[in-house]
C-alpha cells in the first residue's frame, strides 16, 4: 500500500509530517489549540483576542510556516493593506525623506507601498499613475507635493482616499503640510536679528508649492522688516544650480547674508562663495532648509530649518488610515507640522564697515 502523503498532523515538535499541502487555518487552530474561529482573528489583525492567546496562534503559525491569504483577507475585510504613493520627483531630499518616513509608518501599522513617480507635470499624468496604482487595489492614496502641473489647481479621481504632504493649497483633501512659511520666516528674521541690511534669497523651483510658499514668506520677512527687497533667484533644488547662482552672488559686495530654498542648494553656495575667497560666515552667512543628515558637517555647518519628516509620514498615514476605517473622518483643516531652525555656524553678524 502506497504510503499516505498527506499530512498526519504536527509531530512532537509541531512541525508536519509528509506535507503536500500549505498548512491551514485548522492545522494552525490544532497546534494553538484555539478554534479556527480565533486563528482568523489574529491572522486579520482583530482586537478582541487575549494576548496569551494571540502569542500562541503566532508562534502556531511560525512554527507551521502558515501565510495569511491576502486575497482572501481583502474580500473578507474588503481592503488590501496596501496604500499607493504618487510622488513628482523622488530624487528630491525631501521627496525621499517624506516617502521613507511613509513606508516606515505604513508598515507599523501592518500596510505595504506601491509607489508611482510622475515624470511629466501634467493633470493627465497624475490621473494615469492613479489609475495605475487602483488597478493594482490599493487602499488609499497619498500625493507627496503635488507640483503645479498644466492646468490650475489640483485634483484627482481616484475612489480611494486620497492625502496630500505638502502641496494642496486649495485644500481639496486631507493634507499634512510643515509649516514653510513659519520655516522661511525664522532663517530670514535670524539673518536679520544677526544685523544684516537684507538677506538674498536662493530659490527653488517656481513650479514648486513648497518653494513659492518659502520665497513667499522670505518676501513677507523683509516687508515687515523695512528691509530692501533683493531680486529673487530661482534653482531646482540642487547643489550644481547653488553653485551656478552662487557665482553670481559671490561676485556682488552687498551680498552678506543668504537664505538658501533647501541645503543642496546652499552646499553649491558654498563652494562658489569659498572660490571666490569669500569667508563663510564672516564675510557671508548662509541659511539653508531641511536639515539632510549632512549639513551639521558642511564646512562651516550649516544653520538651517528642520523639517519633521517622520513626524509628516506618520501623519499621513494616520489620516489616510483613519479614512479607511471611516470614511468622511479625516475633516478638512490640514495638519500642519512645525519645523526648527537649527543655528550652527554658518551664519553671523555681517562684516564691519570698511574705512
Amino acid at each position: 500500500m502506497k504510503e499516505d502523503r498527506m499530512q498526519q498532523g504536527p509531530t512532537a515538535d509541531g512541525t508536519a509530517r509528509g506535507r503536500t499541502r500549505p498548512p491551514s487555518q485548522a492545522d494552525v487552530a490544532a497546534l494553538a489549540g484555539v478554534s479556527s474561529q480565533t486563528v482568523s482573528r489574529v491572522a486579520n489583525n482583530r482586537s478582541n483576542v487575549e494576548p496569551e492567546t494571540r502569542e500562541r496562534v503566532l508562534s502556531a503559525m511560525r512554527v507551521l510556516g502558515y501565510q495569511r491569504n491576502s486575497a482572501a483577507r481583502a474580500l473578507t475585510l474588503g481592503r488590501f493593506h496596501v496604500l499607493g504613493v504618487v510622488t513628482f520627483d523622488v530624487t528630491a531630499q525631501g521627496n525621499a525623506r517624506t516617502l521613507a518616513a511613509i513606508s516606515r509608518a505604513a508598515q507599523r501599522a501592518g500596510y505595504s507601498l506601491n509607489v508611482v513617480c510622475v515624470e511629466d507635470q501634467t493633470e493627465r499624468a497624475v490621473q494615469q499613475a492613479v489609475r495605475q496604482l487602483t488597478d493594482q487595489a490599493v487602499d488609499g492614496l497619498v500625493v507627496i507635493e503635488a507640483q503645479i502641473l498644466d492646468r490650475p489647481g489640483f485634483s484627482v479621481t481616484s475612489g480611494v482616499p486620497v492625502v496630500v504632504a505638502d502641496g494642496d493649497p486649495e485644500r481639496r483633501f486631507p493634507s499634512v503640510d510643515t509649516d514653510q512659511a513659519a520655516g522661511a520666516t525664522a532663517a530670514t528674521r535670524h539673518l536679520l536679528g544677526l544685523g544684516h541690511r537684507t538677506v538674498w534669497h536662493l530659490g527653488g523651483p517656481q513650479d514648486s508649492y513648497a518653494a513659492r510658499r518659502r520665497a513667499a514668506a522670505w518676501h513677507a520677512a523683509l516687508k515687515a522688516a523695512g528691509a530692501p527687497v533683493p531680486p529673487l533667484r530661482y534653482g531646482d533644488w540642487t547643489a550644481e544650480d547653488g553653485y551656478r547662482i552662487g557665482r553670481e552672488l559671490a561676485a556682488r559686495p552687498d551680498v552678506t547674508a543668504v537664505f538658501a530654498a533647501n541645503d543642496h542648494l546652499a552646499l553649491g553656495l558654498l563652494r562658489a562663495l569659498h572660490e571666490a575667497g569669500r569667508r563663510v560666515p564672516e564675510d557671508v552667512s548662509v541659511a539653508g532648509f531641511d536639515d539632510l543628515p549632512e549639513a551639521a558637517y558642511y564646512l562651516p555647518p550649516l544653520t538651517t530649518v528642520r523639517q519633521d519628516f517622520e513626524e509628516v509620514g506618520r501623519q499621513c498615514v494616520a489620516r489616510l488610515l483613519a479614512q479607511i476605517e471611516a470614511p468622511g473622518t479625516a475633516g478638512d483643516a490640514p495638519v500642519v507640522v512645525a519645523p526648527e531652525l537649527v543655528v550652527r555656524a554658518s551664519t553671523a553678524p555681517p562684516p564691519a564697515p570698511r574705512g
